[in-house]
């Protein structure tokens, strides 16, 4: 029990460490203007927010959530369940899941997109296995596509703990569009 304990506590160190460190550098929070997001690629418009050249969404800092790596059609967010996320029966709302995951699989699909395309979620479908609370302090939504058309992606994503644990998966379809 003791190796068991002792690995999920090395887990939530290096994950608050990969925090610290991308916290640092993360675009302060805001929103990118139309022309620039039209612009550039999904790919260079999160090396410039991970620079802090651009700014950072706003619904990461109301649901205390970030990206951690966002590339070549995957993302890696981490985000703090608290009482501030709680439903009326003691624990995480499932909107904080679904708003966490559509984040990373959308930014999986985003970050495979040419400048000039942008997206939007058609549909997502959130299964949550398990209750979060904060007994479980940090989380984190891994995403990677499936299909990215000409039209339309899908993408698929999980929510696991530091101890391996399935919270929640998903799976998205996004339509693909032209930028105005």
């Amino acid at each position: 029990m003791d190796d068991a304990k002792t690995n999920i506590d090395d887990v939530l160190a290096t994950w608050e460490a990969d925090e610290l460190r991308i916290s640092a550098t993360l675009g302060s929070v805001g929103v990118t203007s139309p022309a620039q997001l039209a612009s550039m690629s999904g790919k260079a418009l999160f090396d410039a927010m991970f620079a802090g050249e651009l700014p950072s969404p706003p619904i990461g800092d109301t649901l205390d959530f970030i990206p951690i790596q966002i590339e070549d059609g995957r993302a890696l967010f981490q985000g703090r369940p608290g009482k501030q996320h709680y439903n009326p029966l003691g624990s995480v709302h499932g909107g904080w899941f679904c708003t966490i995951l559509d984040s990373a699989v959308g930014c999986a699909i985003h970050s495979t997109l040419p400048a000039g395309k942008g997206y939007t979620t058609l549909e997502i479908k959130v299964n949550m296995i398990r209750a979060l609370t904060t007994a479980t302090p940090l989380v984190r939504a891994e995403a990677n596509i499936i299909h990215v058309g000409r039209q339309t992606a899908t993408a698929e994503g999980r929510i696991v703990g530091p101890d391996g644990k399935l919270y929640a998966h998903a799976t998205t379809t996004c339509l693909i569009f032209d930028m105005p």
